[in-house]
Order: C-alpha cells, then structure tokens, then sequence
C-alpha cells in the first residue's frame, strides 16, 4: 500500500489572508482614528457614535470595491495571457515546444531531458504547463476578486466594530483614551495573528501593526484638538 506524503503549506491563504488583514487593520486603525479625532474635538458621544458608524458602513463599502477593482484587473491580465497561449498553442506549436525546453534548461535540465519534460507535459496538458511555468499562474495564487472584496469588506467591519462598541460602553470623558487603548490592544492581537497564520514573527507582526495604528491615532487625536480648540 502507497503511502501519501502530505504537506502543509501557507501559500493557498495569500489570496483570503492579505486582504483580511487589510480590511481589519484599516478598519481598527480608521474607527478608532476617526472616532478618536472627533472626540478629541470635543464633540458629543453621539456625534462621536454617527461619526464612526458612518465610517464603518463607507470604509466598508470602499475596501470591497477598491479591493474588488484591484484584483479584478489583475484576473483580466491573467485572462488575456492565457488567451495569448491558446493562440499561439494552435498556430505555432513547435516554437512554444521551444520555449518550454528553454525554460527546463534554465532551471538545470540538460538539453535533452528538457525537451522530453517538455514534450510530455504538452503532449498531457500544453496550455497548463505554459500556464504554470511560463505564466507563473497558479490555482493558488490565482486572482480571485469576489472572494478579496468579500473578505476586505466583512474584516473591515469586523475590525471597525470594536472602537464603536468602545464608543457605546465608555464613560463620555473618557471616549478618546479608552478607544486609544483599545485598538492599540486589537491591533497588536491582530498583528500577531496575522504573522502566526502567515507563518512570520509574532512580535514583529504585531509591533509594525501597533506602530503604525499607535502613529495614525495620535495624528488624528492631534488634528481633532487642534480644530476643536480653534473653533
């Protein structure tokens, strides 16, 4: 009896992985940065409320769409490559026959056996075979837009949603400090989640998120007072 070898590997979570982190950090660091602003202002905990609640369901809408829009246009160029090989597949097969051999040479085939790789290949699946190792397209790596701009949305709001329930529960005073706190707090955990799935560094995942929501709030909180002094 055969047995398989399985292997675990972190390359088929590229596509959902990158925009889920996008969307929740943005959406962490965007709330909690817009609710954090106008309160530093001096505006009223319901304004502060509608003000993030606004952000969300914008910010939401726009990381679906720009996610959307971005990963389409890279399926539109992978389409109109694989097209290309189709055509020249049929109208001149042996210079692709060429190109492939030239491909296993350069990786460290000897001539020959580059050829017979080649022949094999095409003569199994001509179009897969360019398509993977001429193209580079694979099943994994493939653009997937609709899954992007659902994962960029639904992460977006999943990470906006925890400095307006901060905005709900905080004492009216203290609304700027506690959401500071908070999302400082989620975006570390999120860092760190992110590099543990992606298999990075969790203290360094979650530093360079920290880092940079900590640096986004504190301008926000800056502008937000300074306006609401000046007004």
């Amino acid at each position: 009896m055969a047995y398989m070898h399985r292997e675990f590997h972190r390359a088929d979570r590229i596509g959902w992985l990158r925009a889920a982190v996008l969307g929740a950090n943005d959406g962490t660091i965007s709330i909690a940065s817009l609710v954090i602003g106008v309160a530093a202002a001096g505006a009223s905990q319901g304004t502060v409320l509608l003000t993030g609640v606004a952000g969300l369901v914008a910010g939401a809408m726009s990381m679906a769409a720009g996610e959307y829009v971005s990963v389409q246009s890279q399926a539109d160029t992978e389409h109109a490559d694989i097209e290309r090989e189709k055509r020249e597949l049929e109208t001149d097969p042996e210079h692709e026959l060429e190109e492939l051999t030239s491909i296993y040479a350069a990786r460290g085939l000897d001539q020959p056996l580059a050829r017979l790789v080649a022949e094999s290949l095409m003569a199994k699946d001509a179009l897969g075979a360019h398509i993977r190792d001429e193209l580079g397209i694979t099943e994994t790596l493939r653009a997937r837009p609709i899954q992007a701009a659902f994962a960029s949305a639904i992460s977006f709001v999943a990470g906006g949603v925890i400095p307006i329930a901060t905005v709900l529960l905080a004492p009216s005073g203290l609304v700027a400090e506690l959401s500071s706190a908070t999302a400082f707090v989620t975006l570390v955990l999120l860092g760190g989640t992110a590099a543990y799935a992606g298999g990075a560094s969790l203290v360094k995942g979650a530093i360079r998120v920290a880092f940079w929501g900590a640096l986004a709030m504190g301008l926000t909180a800056g502008v937000g007072r300074l306006f609401g002094t000046a007004v």
